[in-house]
C-alpha cells in the first residue's frame, strides 16, 4: 500500500512539474528524491553548537524597483525579545533544524505543526525551503533533524558548554523521513537577493529513532496552519509574531527570541506573490522560524516563516501561505 501511494504521488509530482515547465513557471529538471538515513550519534551537543546559520541576505532596498506600488515603506526595527524559559512551557512548538550542506553543519529554526490526517499525532514540521534544499542548481540537504525546545532552559556560556544532551535536546532529536518544498523554490531559489522567496517554505515529517510516539504526542503541542490568510494590504492581520533562534552577532544561537509587529508588504518579483514584512532585529539562524497571527477564531496559527532579511538585520520577510503552500503541506501529510 505504501509503495502504491508513493508511486502515485511521484507520478502526480512529475505531471505537475511538467505542466509548470510548459507554462514557463519552473525548470523541467526534476529534483533528486529526498533521502535522509539516520546516522546515530551524529548530532552531538557540540556539533549542534558549531552549526553555521543558513540565511538568504538581501539588500535593504529590496522591493522598491520590483513592484513599488505593492511594496510598503521599510519598517522600523523592532528589538527581538528573549523567550521565557522553559521554552517547552512558553513556546513548545518551536525548535531548531540542523542539517549538513557542502559547507558543513548548518542550522535554521522550525515549528511543529498539526497533521490533519493524524489529529493529536502529528509528525510534521514547518520551516523555510532554503533550510532543506539549495534552490536553483542545488539539491536536498543531508542529515536533517528537528530539535524541539532546543536548550530548554536558555543556558549560556560555561553552563551551556557543560550541559548534557538531555538539557540541549530535552525531547530528543527527530530525523526527517519526508520533505517537500515548492517547485518554484527548487527552480528559482537563490542564496542571496531574494530569488524564490515567495515560495520559500517546506514541510517535513520527522520520527525519533526507537520511539513509537509522534512528535506532537511527545511535546504535547502542534501549531495549526492558516492558509490563505489576508495579505498585508488588508487590515485583517493587525500583528504577527516571529519566533526563532538567531545565531549571528549579537546573538549566539543558544536562546530563543521573538519579534512582534504589524506586517507590511514586500514584492521581490513582478507577477509573484507578495511577502509579509515586519521590523525585527533577529539575525541568521532565525530562518525558517514560524510567524503567528490570530485566526478568525481568535487562536494563534502559523501564517508564514522567516525567509529573508537585510544585512543590517532591521527587518524580516516571509511568504504568504497560499495554495502552493497548502499543496506542499497536504502532500507530506498524505505520504507520511
Amino acid at each position: 500500500m505504501f509503495q502504491h501511494r508513493a508511486a502515485t504521488a511521484a507520478l502526480i509530482a512529475l505531471a505537475l512539474t511538467l505542466v509548470l515547465a510548459a507554462s514557463g513557471c519552473v525548470s523541467p529538471r526534476l529534483p533528486a528524491a529526498f533521502t535522509n538515513p539516520v546516522v546515530p550519534g551524529l548530532w552531538t551537543p557540540d556539533r549542534m553548537a558549531g552549526a553555521a546559520p543558513a540565511d538568504t541576505p538581501v539588500t535593504g532596498g529590496l522591493g522598491e524597483d520590483a513592484d513599488a506600488d505593492v511594496t510598503d515603506p521599510e519598517p522600523a526595527p523592532v528589538a527581538a525579545k528573549p523567550e521565557a524559559t522553559s521554552y517547552h512551557e512558553h513556546a513548545a512548538v518551536v525548535g531548531k533544524l540542523f542539517f549538513d550542506t557542502d559547507e558543513g553543519p548548518s542550522v535554521c529554526s522550525a515549528t511543529a505543526v498539526r497533521d490533519p490526517a493524524r489529529p493529536g499525532r502529528s509528525g510534521l514540521v514547518w520551516t523555510a525551503g532554503h533550510c532543506v534544499h539549495g534552490g536553483a542548481g542545488g539539491r536536498w540537504f543531508r542529515n536533517i533533524v528537528f530539535v524541539p525546545s532546543y536548550n530548554n532552559e536558555g543556558l549560556t556560556g560555561a553552563a551551556r558548554a557543560r550541559a548534557a544532551a538531555a538539557a540541549v535536546a530535552p525531547f530528543g532529536t527527530w530525523w526527517a523521513d519526508r520533505a517537500r518544498t515548492a517547485p518554484e523554490w527548487i527552480a528559482q531559489g537563490a542564496p542571496s537577493g531574494g530569488g524564490g522567496a515567495p515560495f520559500d517554505f517546506a514541510v517535513l515529517h520527522v520520527k525519533r529513532p526507537g520511539s513509537g510516539a509522534s512528535l506532537e504526542e511527545t511535546i504535547g503541542a502542534a501549531a495549526p496552519v492558516w492558509f490563505g490568510a489576508a495579505s498585508a494590504s488588508a487590515s485583517a492581520i493587525p500583528a504577527v509574531g516571529a519566533w526563532g533562534y538567531p545565531a549571528e552577532a549579537p546573538f549566539d544561537g543558544e536562546r530563543m527570541f521573538s519579534c512582534a509587529d504589524r506586517p507590511g508588504r514586500l514584492a521581490v518579483r513582478r507577477g509573484q506573490p507578495v511577502l509579509y514584512r515586519i521590523g525585527c532585529t533577529m539575525t541568521g539562524g532565525s530562518s525558517g522560524g514560524g510567524w503567528f497571527a490570530r485566526d478568525p477564531a481568535g487562536s494563534l496559527a502559523l501564517v508564514s516563516n522567516t525567509s529573508i532579511g537585510p544585512a543590517g538585520n532591521t527587518w524580516l520577510a516571509g511568504p504568504r501561505l497560499g495554495e502552493r503552500a497548502r499543496e506542499v503541506y497536504a502532500s507530506v501529510s498524505r505520504a507520511s
